[in-house]
């Protein structure tokens, strides 16, 4: 997917008003990017690829999930967690232990106009006891630890949507030994050696 498949990408799924925010989104990373490091020099020029479609791809995995808060685990740069809260109307928690870059989620979620949906919490997700509806992470932790981290936060009928890369099968297969679910694996939009891991009714064995 090149970058002008990528716009034309969210414009048809998202509108000219969600392609809007995203471009403004992504300036504004752009610009922070010099700053502090929240992407990989190397992404900055395929962002629109590697970092907003890679995020905005995983609502269509949302489809069919139960109503409620939607909490991203080191939401970092915003990808994916800002991404669902300016492309979508839910309620979107983001979980972020480093004060610098949550000071930065919070003053990007008030130039995107979406504050009112918008929650940051500086710390670590294992101090977080809020059930959610659907929980996600990008490149944080193996999916053992994810589930564990976040048991506070989930219910029976919670959704897991996690980016996993190459290593998604060998996680999941890892994962089966201490924990029951229903595991699947979706390829990504963005990359055919990438994988998503979608998980629901985890639960430790």
């Amino acid at each position: 997917m090149t970058e002008a498949e990528a716009k034309a990408w969210i414009a048809s799924r998202f509108g000219d008003a969600g392609k809007a925010a995203m471009a403004q989104f992504a300036a504004i990373v752009v610009e922070e990017n010099a700053r502090q490091n929240l992407i990989a020099p190397s992404t900055v020029e395929s962002i629109w690829t590697r970092h907003i479609v890679d995020s905005a791809q995983l609502i269509g995995l949302a489809v069919g999930a139960p109503p409620g808060d939607w909490i991203d685990i080191g939401s970092g740069a915003g990808f994916p967690g800002l991404v669902i809260a300016a492309l979508t109307d839910r309620s979107v928690w983001l979980v972020e232990p480093r004060k610098r870059r949550a000071e930065f989620l919070v003053e990007v979620a008030k130039a995107l106009e979406i504050a009112d949906r918008t929650h940051v919490i500086c710390d670590r997700i294992e101090k977080i006891a809020r059930p959610a509806a659907l929980i996600s992470a990008r490149a944080v932790g193996p999916l053992t630890e994810l589930f564990g981290w976040a048991r506070d936060c989930t219910t029976p009928d919670t959704r897991w949507i996690l980016p996993k890369g190459r290593s998604a099968r060998e996680e999941v297969a890892i994962a089966e030994q201490g924990w029951h679910g229903v595991f699947h694996v979706e390829h990504s939009l963005t990359d055919p050696d990438s994988l998503i891991v979608l998980a629901s009714g985890v639960s430790r064995r």
